[in-house]
């Protein structure tokens, strides 16, 4: 039988595609744009007819009709990382959570921690070989399409075929289903004087010729808008949105300079705009990758010069940052950030950088802490820890005495709360 005969034999409606999904499955989504409305839609149009289904996913985007406390008897989620759709039911108790290094969960899945019986994913349309990209999630999908006892795709012509280890053939796949609509897209988000402060100190210490891992958020961002003037930055990272592209556009990033996988920017999600969906397609200076390739520690830390940019919420006196949670209370997930720490502190000339405010809430709330909030989860931790960067400064804790870890992390907090964690500090003997 030809692809194409096969593609027909398997290419079928929504309804149809759905029959696959029995009581008791535990079906795997890509993170954040691989996610497949249709067929996501049309499970919770049915959802009160199953019983016991999970939908197991990172970084959710879209509120479908299942996100819904009323009917997780029949289908719940599973979140291996919180996003706006599933924060509520996180904080409710209705949507269970999963902690995972970002790196490990290919191996939750090959391993059937989390169980896997059906893949639903997005994918590019064909190509003459029978094969389909899934662009747009990588991650754990590849793991999990091998597991799985059913994989259905939602195939969609705006989807990029990207280069990688992200192809799934004909031969694999049960169930296909096509749709036309528009990607999701995510701007660039504004950024303000305190990010700008914060990306600005980052951008000094990162030297021409690094190789970059952008975390999401608006600070990691910021740090990007200010990288233009450099030379010959390369990628390695998990997530690639429209502020690597612009620092492609404007020069910046040839990938010449790096030493593993010269050349190539590997990543192994998207999330940005129509312009970079475009930019992927058939790219051959960007191959898409599983998280346990991308984001495995010691893989990205044979990048020399491997430079980790990411975000957390709180950091206390010690070095702990908590990432994730705001006490007991969900926000996001462990992520890849603690991947690439891990990964930038093992590179030969990296630098792990934690971006944060200094203060929330208009000024009113310390985000350098005595101790973490009751509860808080900690993302990373004390002995990963490497530079913390506020609008105030820069602390370098590797390496650092306990004592001398609160003085400079003191001395970038917000001076308005200097002298309260001083006191903190003394009543913990850390002065």
């Amino acid at each position: 039988m030809s692809f194409q005969a096969e593609y027909q034999q398997k290419r079928m409606s929504p309804a149809d595609a759905l029959r696959h999904v029995r009581n008791g499955d535990t079906i795997v989504v890509p993170a954040a744009v691989g996610e497949p409305p249709t067929l996501l839609n049309r499970l919770s149009e049915i959802r009160r007819e199953l019983r016991d289904v999970k939908v197991a996913q990172i970084l959710p985007l879209r509120k479908f009709g299942y996100f819904d406390p009323a009917t997780t008897e029949h289908v719940r989620h599973l979140s291996c990382f919180f996003g706006s759709p599933s924060r509520p039911g996180g904080k409710e108790g209705w949507i269970d959570y999963v902690p995972a290094y970002f790196s490990e969960l290919p191996t939750f899945f090959r391993q059937g921690l989390i169980p896997t019986d059906v893949v639903f994913s997005m994918a590019s349309p064909m190509d003459e070989h029978g094969y389909f990209s899934l662009s747009m999630g990588v991650d754990y999908t590849m793991a999990a399409v091998k597991k799985a006892r059913a994989v259905v795709l939602e195939v969609n012509p705006n989807i990029p075929f990207a280069n990688g280890n992200c192809h799934v053939h004909i031969s694999q796949v049960s169930a296909l289903v096509e749709s036309e609509e528009p990607l999701i897209e995510v701007a660039l988000p504004k950024i303000g004087p305190v990010q700008q402060a914060i990306g600005k100190y980052v951008a000094d210490m990162i030297p021409d010729g690094a190789t970059l891992q952008i975390g999401y958020g608006g600070i990691p961002d910021a740090v990007v808008t200010q990288l233009a003037h450099k030379h010959d930055l390369g990628v390695h990272t998990e997530m690639i949105g429209d502020g690597i592209m612009t620092l492609i556009e404007a020069g910046a990033i040839t990938n010449r300079k790096k030493n593993y996988f010269p050349g190539k920017m590997l990543a192994t999600f998207a999330l940005g705009s129509r312009k970079l969906y475009q930019f992927m397609h058939r790219n051959p200076t960007l191959e898409m990758h599983p998280a346990d390739f991308t984001n495995d520690p010691y893989i990205a830390g044979q990048n020399d010069n491997l430079i980790a940019i990411n975000a957390t919420m709180q950091i206390d006196l010690i070095g702990q940052c908590g990432s994730e949670t705001l006490g007991t209370i969900p926000y996001s997930g462990t992520g890849g950030q603690a991947d690439f720490v891990r990964a930038a502190n093992r590179s030969n000339g990296g630098k792990a950088f934690i971006v944060v405010p200094s203060t929330a809430k208009n000024d009113t709330i310390s985000r350098i802490v005595p101790a973490l909030s009751a509860g808080t989860h900690v993302t990373t931790s004390k002995n990963d820890i490497n530079y913390v960067v506020t609008e105030h400064g820069v602390a370098q804790l590797r390496g650092k005495s306990a004592k001398q870890r609160a003085e400079a992390l003191i001395a970038i907090a917000h001076p308005k709360f200097r002298d309260e964690l001083r006191e903190a500090a003394r009543r913990a003997k850390l002065t």
